[in-house]
């Protein structure tokens, strides 16, 4: 293939997956949102933005004819990437609780990516060049820069936090593994609407230990219906699709494109100070993903 054209779609993959992970990046202002005006559990908002999620990607399949027939050979990876987003739901969000949004964000966000350009080469035999191990390390720096306030007191269950955040992490990143993998057969939505469908299945049972949900969707649900439909059923979508056109490596950076925004939202809406640090965290990411384009 020549380089242009190479370039070429690699650029308009990475954009689709750039914007995938700005979506992202709004979830934890609408989840302050929802604790806020509905007293929405952690758990319950994890498991509600994965059954919007998958009735909106299971309309949109029936809308536009797409057949939810996937590979015979892709079958299993589906039910391992709706294991993973199950598991990824259950671990962050009580990660939050415990160790603080800042020790996971850290955690979760910046051990995906290395997870991912760790496995690649043996899963999914890509080759990784010096700019993306260089644009890797960018990108996590300034992951840290940005989530890690200076001076601030770290909560009292920290360490139960950071595990939970990185098993999270782990989720995450076998997900995006699995998912390249199985779209080099079977198409985009199909594999997003099955997967988020058996995601939220296997998550149901934490209904048990929620209280009075309900009352809490009744009360939250115009944020649901965004961060379901929107932030999670839009923001797959058309992350499968950047996928197919991207190494799975590079897609892993792209996504710290979500600390970025979720970091903006916080100094825009919420008053949250950048500081000099965040600043050379925002510069180091944006050195990073110019580095992929380049």
């Amino acid at each position: 293939m020549p380089q242009a054209r190479q370039a070429s779609w690699t650029a308009g993959g990475l954009i689709l997956i750039g914007l995938a992970a700005m979506l992202w990046g709004t979830s934890g202002s609408v989840m302050m949102v929802l604790a806020d005006r509905a007293a929405a559990s952690a758990l319950l908002v994890g498991l509600a933005r994965l059954w919007i999620a998958a009735l909106f990607l299971l309309g949109a399949a029936l809308v536009t004819g797409a057949s939810l027939v996937v590979a015979p050979r892709d079958r299993w990876r589906c039910l391992v990437m709706g294991a993973c987003m199950a598991g990824y739901q259950a671990a962050y969000f009580p990660a939050v609780t415990l160790g603080g949004i800042v020790i996971v964000a850290l955690v979760a966000i910046c051990s995906a990516p290395l997870v991912i350009a760790a496995l690649a080469p043996w899963l999914l035999g890509e080759r990784q060049s010096r700019p993306v191990h260089v644009a890797l390390g960018l990108g996590v720096l300034g992951t840290a820069l940005l989530v890690a306030a200076p001076g601030a007191a770290l909560p009292p269950r920290f360490v139960g936090g950071a595990l939970l955040a990185l098993v999270a992490g782990l989720a995450y990143a076998l997900y995006v593994l699995a998912a390249k993998a199985t779209l080099r057969r079977s198409p985009p939505l199909p594999t997003t609407a099955l997967t988020f469908a058996i995601g939220a299945m296997l998550l149901t049972p934490a209904l048990a230990w929620t209280e009075a949900p309900l009352t809490q969707v009744a009360l939250g649900w115009p944020w649901l219906a965004y961060l379901g439909g929107v932030a999670t059923a839009g923001a797959y979508a058309i992350y499968t699709i950047g996928l197919r056109q991207v190494p799975a490596s590079v897609a892993g950076v792209t996504t710290l494109l979500e600390p970025l925004t979720a970091t903006i939202l916080g100094v825009a809406l919420f008053g949250e100070r950048l500081g000099a640090a965040g600043v050379g965290g925002a510069l180091c990411l944006v050195t990073a993903l110019g580095m992929l384009l380049a």
